[in-house]
């Protein structure tokens, strides 16, 4: 790179640091374009010679942070064989909930709620996306490996609404969900599972259970160990 673009480069990484900062110390309300520059020695407008706005700002901080996440679940998934897909799953079950649990401020701002939707306008929306859906990429190849092996017992898709199947069908679009496999069946189950799974961890997050008293890894752990039978996976316990 030259000299030029060495520098810019180098800006970015400080206001992203800065930004992780402070969303780590204050939440999301607490990032704030003012309030990055006057820690850079900046006016707040030259950062817009960076980054749109701040919705912009908070898009470039999810697409690294699941990029992270996604990073840390594939270094645990990968220490296992590559046909050990049971051991696999769980490996990449555990690790989210590790990283969600060490990374409580980025993990609000990945999956919280916000006030309003990002719009697709700003620059780094299509950096999102694509980071959003390598961190899906890592669940779905597992789950279409247990599919492929005829161990998920599907559903009778009969009784199933027209307005179930409209968002089994955006959660396959959103989540890149794609193939011969991916049933109306197949998702029900799939969405059945991450429901379950996911909104306990957010749960531990938020510190939203009534009785939050210590460490909730062995509800998790029963939690994993039911969820994943039902689909034919061998549930071992951690360090098995």
């Amino acid at each position: 790179m030259s000299r030029r673009m060495r520098i810019r480069a180098a800006t970015l990484a400080e206001i992203k640091t800065i930004a992780r900062n402070l969303l780590s110390a204050h939440g999301p309300g607490g990032v704030s374009l003012r309030a990055i520059a006057r820690e850079m020695g900046m006016t707040a407008p030259a950062l817009y010679r960076y980054f749109s706005s701040l919705d912009d700002l908070l898009l470039a901080l999810r697409a690294e942070f699941f990029a992270e996440l996604s990073a840390q679940i594939t270094d645990a998934s990968g220490r296992l064989p590559a046909d050990d897909v049971d051991g696999r799953l769980l490996a990449a079950l555990r690790a989210f909930r590790s990283w969600a649990l060490a990374n409580r401020a980025e993990f609000i701002l990945l999956f919280g709620p916000r006030d309003e939707p990002f719009t697709t306008t700003e620059p780094h929306c299509a950096a999102l996306q694509h980071e959003k859906q390598r961190f899906a990429a890592i669940f779905l190849s597992l789950f279409n490996r247990l599919l492929e092996e005829g161990r998920v017992p599907l559903p009778d898709t009969a009784s199933f609404s027209p307005e179930l199947r409209a968002q089994l069908h955006l959660f396959a679009r959103d989540a890149g969900f794609a193939g011969a496999n991916a049933t109306e069946g197949a998702l029900r189950v799939l969405t059945a599972c991450w429901v379950r799974l996911y909104g306990l961890v957010c749960m531990e997050v938020f510190r939203s259970m009534p009785f939050t008293v210590g460490d909730l890894e062995p509800l998790f752990e029963a939690e994993l160990c039911d969820v994943l039978t039902s689909i034919g996976v061998r549930y071992r316990a951690p360090h098995s």
